[in-house]
């Protein structure tokens, strides 16, 4: 495979007609270089180091053959210009030679030649060190016009995102309000104000999704906007327990949420500063997986303290125990363990959610037979 590709790399080059410049004062040695590489490539010739400069303005080559020893400019300033300008940085650089010594090799390549061809000629080795270098940086070239395109449909993407992200929020910003709103004004039998719920629950879902397709990119970068408003963390956490019911319901799992050490009958106002759809996605992957790795018949404890430091702690604790050897890689990207179908983005993007709140995410999981996430938000 490896073979054929080379050749194809090689044929490419050759069929281009690529320019080589020949630099050198002796003139027998330039026309045993035009008769060695004339079939194959373009060749221009420059006897000295101020021609070839010149020459180069125009139309710069794919690669020089350049003399060291020329009389007035010799080729290490001729390299060491060539290299100093931007516009020609690139051109791979073979240096002519009849030196030997080990300090003139390491100088060359210092200035930053790519080869050397020691005189007197050897017309195969000149062949095969002219076609390589040209098949590098054909490929350099393909490498760099395909990174290219990658940065181009990355700002594309980014593009598409913030108009994704503008176009679906905001509306979906406003059907969210509705409900409220409509249920405010009373006289609605029990079937409207389910109906009610059930579209302010789609909504929630709608953004969820939004928020995890358009955000992560952005928190990952450090660039994510945050826009903190106090959030009643209670009632995201009722909104989550409601909408996972069905999971709930189908492993049989409880779910107990307490404040300090009291069961919380009728649910408080716990507020903490961030963006409520952040903690609703955040939330839900937390308690998702705490359901999802209890024992059937289980139960997940929903434990949240504030302090006086600015700041709060949600515990939520499962009665399945994380394996040892999961446990570094818990909040890795990817990294999945006994679910099959699992992405490996729950625990890592609620992490992520959590530090571009101004919190935290961690695991305690020192009680044997249960698993712990610590979670931590600021409250001002």
């Amino acid at each position: 495979m490896w073979p054929d590709c080379d050749k194809m790399v090689i044929d490419m080059v050759r069929s281009a007609k690529q320019t080589i410049l020949i630099v050198d004062d002796v003139e027998t040695d330039v026309d045993t270089l035009v008769e060695t590489l004339g079939d194959d490539y373009e060749i221009a010739v420059a006897l000295d180091g101020p021609t070839a400069l010149q020459s180069m303005r125009p139309d710069p080559p794919d690669l020089i053959l350049l003399d060291i020893l020329m009389p007035g400019m010799d080729g290490y300033e001729v390299c060491r210009r060539i290299k100093a300008d931007a516009a020609t940085a690139a051109i791979p650089i073979i240096f002519l030679t009849a030196l030997t010594e080990i300090q003139d090799k390491v100088t060359g390549f210092t200035l930053g030649a790519v080869d050397y061809i020691t005189k007197p000629f050897d017309i195969q080795e000149v062949k095969a060190r002219v076609t390589t270098h040209l098949a590098l940086k054909a490929a350099m070239e393909r490498l760099a016009r395909q990174n290219q395109l990658l940065a181009e449909a990355a700002r594309l993407r980014e593009d598409v995102e913030r108009i994704i992200h503008h176009d679906l929020k905001s509306p979906l910003g406003v059907i969210l309000s509705l409900p409220q709103l409509v249920a405010a004004g009373g006289n609605l039998t029990p079937e409207q104000l389910a109906s009610l719920e059930d579209i302010e629950q789609a909504g929630y879902k709608m953004l969820n999704i939004v928020n995890l397709s358009l955000g992560l990119l952005k928190m990952e970068q450090g660039v994510y906007e945050l826009s903190p408003t106090p959030v009643n963390i209670v009632r995201v956490l009722r909104k989550v327990e409601e909408d996972l019911a069905s999971l709930r319901r189908s492993r049989n799992v409880s779910v107990e949420l307490r404040l300090a050490d009291a069961p919380l009958e009728a649910p408080p106002a716990f507020h903490v500063l961030g963006e409520e759809l952040l903690c609703y996605s955040m939330l839900t992957n937390l308690l998702k997986n705490a359901m999802e790795h209890s024992p059937v018949g289980g139960r997940v404890a929903i434990t949240m303290r504030a302090d006086d430091g600015g700041s709060c702690e949600i515990r939520l604790r499962n009665q399945g125990e994380t394996a040892p050897e999961f446990r570094e890689r818990f909040f890795e990207k990817y990294a999945t363990y006994g679910k099959p179908g699992g992405t490996g983005l729950g625990t890592y993007s609620a992490r992520l959610m959590a530090r571009t709140m101004a919190g935290d995410l961690s695991l305690d999981a020192s009680v044997p037979g249960e698993t712990t996430l610590v979670l931590r938000l600021p409250t001002r």
